[in-house]
């Protein structure tokens, strides 16, 4: 148990603060992209005809939940980006769209190092990258054994801290977890 957790858990036995509103985490794979072609570049990837089905139809999907993201960070890669924008034209009302090259084939402990920097004010943020990092976060921050999250799955976690900086390691739930073959 870290510092924080241990004077928080005292100062709440005192009676001195309130719960913890919990924090909402979806974390998306990109939707199926186009493979590479003679001279494109891996960041400039399209979505295929499938990815371009699956994203908004996701989108609709999230839509439907209650507790949508106010803030949606993305790799900028192009199929990361399409992904992303086409979830967000599904939700209403849309969630500020922000891009962070850090994204890009980003490793477990980056989109970690990415969710510790979100800003408090934001009760629910979603995530949009790539595997095996999206994968390996899931499972690592909610302890989760997911073998494999596909193109366009979307994991909502809820993590039970009062401000991001507070994320860790083990400190999240899966509360729902969907991708577009699961219809």
């Amino acid at each position: 148990m870290d510092a924080n957790t241990a004077e928080w858990i005292r100062l709440r036995r005192l009676g001195t603060v309130e719960p913890a509103v919990p924090k909402l985490l979806t974390v998306i794979r990109h939707a199926k992209s186009d493979s590479h072609g003679p001279g494109t570049k891996d960041f400039d990837r399209p979505l295929s005809r499938r990815g371009r089905r699956d994203a908004p139809e996701m989108g609709q999907r999230l839509a439907g939940l209650p507790d949508l993201p106010s803030l949606l960070v993305a790799s900028p890669a192009r199929r990361a980006a399409e992904t992303a924008e086409a979830i967000a034209a599904s939700l209403e009302p849309a969630p500020e769209l922000a891009w962070d090259h850090a994204l890009y084939l980003a490793a477990a402990d980056t989109l970690l190092d990415t969710v510790l920097g979100l800003d408090p004010v934001h009760a629910h943020a979603a995530l949009v990258g790539h595997n095996p990092g999206i994968t390996d976060f899931v499972n690592r921050v909610a302890n989760a054994d997911i073998e494999n999250v596909p193109t366009c799955g979307v994991v909502r976690l809820e993590l039970a801290i009062d401000d991001w900086c507070r994320a860790r390691p083990g400190r999240a739930n899966v509360i729902d977890f969907d991708y577009p073959k699961r219809r």
